[in-house]
């Protein structure tokens, strides 16, 4: 019983070492990316290279880790000054999103199915990020475009135009990352992947 537990903790411990390792290299891509691929919607700046990110972090590392690389690629592009306030609710529902969805579709066989979560990005960015933008950060922050155009079309009106705007960057990137996905899984980079390898080691141990 004593060897098998320090057998799990040290199976543990070496997938929370590598799990940490891949947060930082997806967080190091998302940031190195961010000056190249950006354009101005608003007051927002849309960043497709963060729905990348998120397509990739939802399905590797699960949904909080990707929320917690949405929140430091962020606060690093508003240092930068290449990123808003608007970053965070643009960046964090898509990550939970994929994140969570990846936990239903995982277990398929088919590679295509398997990670079909990360073409649910848009959900998170442009319908939650996206409304929670126009209805909570806007007005907190009180910016001047964003609230003139909700009171010139109405919300229920604006609101399709600025998901539409969102839309442009979440779609292309969570297309990317999809396919990124696909063909790292080809070449068995998938198979390493800490959180894939943490499902079969707890099975393997349990089974001991």
């Amino acid at each position: 019983m004593f060897s098998r537990g320090m057998a799990g903790e040290a199976v543990l411990s070496v997938l929370a070492t590598k799990r940490l390792s891949l947060f930082i290299v997806l967080v190091s891509f998302g940031v190195i990316i961010a000056p190249l691929l950006w354009f101005p919607f608003f007051t927002t700046k849309a960043y497709p290279g963060q729905h990348l990110i998120n397509a990739l972090a939802g399905v590797m590392l699960g949904p909080w880790w990707a929320a917690a690389a949405a929140i430091l690629i962020g606060i690093i592009r508003n240092i930068l000054g290449i990123g808003t306030v608007y970053a965070f609710p643009g960046g964090i529902p898509g990550g939970v999103v994929v994140g969570l969805v990846h936990l239903l579709t995982r277990r398929s066989k088919r590679p295509a199915i398997r990670y079909l979560a990360a073409l649910t990005e848009p959900i998170g960015t442009v319908l939650i990020g996206g409304t929670l933008s126009l209805v909570m950060v806007a007005p907190i922050i009180g910016d001047p475009r964003l609230l003139g155009a909700v009171e010139h079309y109405g919300l229920w009106h604006f609101l399709p135009i600025f998901w539409s705007g969102w839309a442009l960057s979440s779609i292309p990137g969570s297309i990317a990352g999809y396919l990124i996905l696909l063909a790292l899984d080809r070449i068995g980079v998938m198979s390493r992947i800490p959180v894939l390898q943490a499902a079969v080691q707890a099975t393997r141990i349990d089974r001991s």
